[in-house]
């Protein structure tokens, strides 16, 4: 193996082995034109209590765009921006209730995250087709 191969070697042992990072940040790398992202999911800390409402969403999203996760319901992550928006990613009903509380990765065609295109995968193997995206937001709990 050449010094590249074992360059290339440590960054996805560094990509897929180590523990997220204190702070959450996504991680992406480009191997032979595929990219692959590391999102980490952070823990919700809102003092108040909030009820989260769906609207219409995006096709696709911009993956540069994406700054972290947060778990939703069944079959459902948040995909923070950052803007300051919360895009509900919705996957299909054959979606198996996979943990995503690690982190998970996706591997977009492009530099978009599409509905009906692209998966997500647990750091177990398992994915998840992302169904649809839905925008939203908050609304206080009286």
């Amino acid at each position: 193996m050449n010094l590249y191969g074992l360059s290339i070697l440590s960054q996805l042992l560094a990509l897929f082995g180590g523990q997220p990072p204190a702070t959450a940040t996504v991680s992406r790398v480009i191997i032979r034109d595929e990219l692959v992202m590391r999102v980490p999911v952070v823990r919700s800390r809102m003092a108040w209590p909030v009820r989260w409402v769906e609207k219409r969403g995006p096709k696709c999203i911009r993956s540069g765009a994406v700054a972290a996760a947060a778990l939703a319901e069944d079959r459902s992550i948040d995909f923070l921006m950052r803007d300051r928006r919360r895009i509900r990613a919705k996957m299909d009903s054959e979606c198996p209730t996979l943990d995503f509380y690690g982190g998970f990765y996706l591997q977009p065609a492009d530099d978009r995250i599409c509905a009906r295109r692209d998966e997500i995968r647990n750091r177990m193997g398992g994915s998840c087709q992302i169904e649809r995206f839905r925008t939203v937001v908050p609304r206080p709990v009286k």
